[in-house]
């Protein structure tokens, strides 16, 4: 079941998050986060108007995606940057698309003409799912992450809808 994502959901979104920030240099944060923190993060989303959303199996928190603004500046305002997660023990069944499939239909819905998703490379996964959406590698810039005692590479890939026409 996908939903949108609530208060009681913090928890488990922070600690599917930690295994990244503790295990990966898939996120650049370097110090894993509380369920408060993140339930900021998901008041400050859906305060503007984007989607978070959770995967349930079972009762229990099992994925999540969320869209943020690309930029502050107004002219800005219908391109955004999204992010996937899944808990570690769930990869590889689909449910990263059919997250990302849910938030880009709320996206296209909300009037957003621009996905941008960066991502750490390598990172054949994450690189898979992003360009079966439809999105295509825009940028790459080398060395711009710290993490682990090694530099790494980030990627951009985007995707544009005619959302006029």
């Amino acid at each position: 079941m996908i939903r949108e994502a609530v208060g009681g959901d913090s928890l488990a979104i922070a600690e599917i998050y930690n295994h990244y920030i503790e295990n990966t240099a898939t996120s650049f944060e370097e110090k894993p986060v509380s369920g408060t923190d993140i339930q900021g993060r998901i008041e400050s989303v859906q305060g503007v108007g984007l989607p978070w959303i959770v995967a349930v199996e079972d009762g229990a928190v099992v994925g999540y995606a969320y869209a943020t603004k690309w930029k502050e500046r107004s002219a800005y305002r219908f391109a955004v940057e999204v992010s996937v997660y899944l808990s570690n023990h769930i990869q590889g069944r689909g449910l990263g698309t059919t997250l990302y499939e849910t938030i880009f239909s709320k996206l296209k819905e909300a009037g957003i003409q621009t996905v941008i998703g960066g991502i750490t490379l390598p990172n054949p996964a994450s690189v898979a799912l992003h360009e079966k959406m439809g999105m295509k590698k825009v940028a790459h810039f080398e060395k711009v992450g710290f993490k682990f005692d090694h530099w790494h590479d980030v990627g951009y890939w985007q995707l544009n809808w005619n959302i006029w026409t």
